[in-house]
């Protein structure tokens, strides 16, 4: 991702997958903080206590500063490592994953432990869900019926997606715009409508399109 944007996971999910009669069990979750990551880690222990391990690696801030990982007693570095690799080589942000291994007797080798445990990562990330969070700038559009046609049609143009719009004796579109686009789009929409729309500049913050919809964070 750019400067302005970057993958996050916002529902977490898990994945399994099974090597010589070894579980590798790989469960994901958005964390904010190292407290939320540690707690987090810290319940799948709990839960799944009758693992022979439940590694874990996590991944924090808009420029992946903070990262921890731990092969919870896999030989050093089959583990915790490749895993936290697989969330930087996604570019993953916020992020934090165990993967839980229940032991089948059949011993894997370093380069077996690797792939296995990188694997079961990869299989749980296929079950989150994994937005883009831009920065951004809320924008209302004010213009009277006749205009509405030109700014919709621009706003799809520059495929800029609609936040709510509200009808009264004129319509305001209310809309977030990328940061790094702000300047740009404010003069389109002026040159389209003859500078006769109103535009009204809100505050700065974090959005991504989930489905259909735009959430502000």
């Amino acid at each position: 991702m750019g400067e302005y944007s970057y993958k996050t996971v916002y529902r977490g999910g898990s994945g399994e997958i099974e090597e010589k009669k070894s579980r590798f069990i790989a469960t994901i979750r958005p964390v904010n903080t190292e407290e939320e990551a540690s707690a987090f880690i810290a319940e799948m222990k709990k839960k799944y206590w009758d693992a022979r391990h439940n590694c874990s690696a996590f991944v924090i801030g808009r420029n992946q500063e903070l990262t921890r990982c731990n092969d919870d007693g896999e030989p050093s570095k089959t583990a915790g490592r490749p895993m936290l690799d697989v969330l930087l080589k996604e570019d993953i942000h916020n992020a934090a994953v165990v993967v839980t291994r229940y032991f089948g007797g059949t011993l894997l080798g370093t380069g077996g432990l690797v792939r296995a445990y990188q694997k079961s990562v990869q299989e749980g990330l296929l079950n989150c869900q994994i937005i883009e969070k831009r920065d951004g700038r809320a924008l209302v559009i004010c213009t009277d019926y006749t205009g509405m046609g030109k700014i919709q049609y621009l706003l799809g143009s520059e495929n800029i997606a609609i936040v709510d719009t509200r009808y009264a004796e004129a319509v305001e579109i209310e809309v977030m715009i990328p940061k790094e686009r702000c300047a740009a789009i404010e003069k389109s929409i002026v040159d389209a409508t003859g500078g006769q729309a109103e535009l009204i500049w809100g505050e700065d913050a974090e959005f991504a399109k989930i489905g259909k919809e735009i959430k502000i964070f």
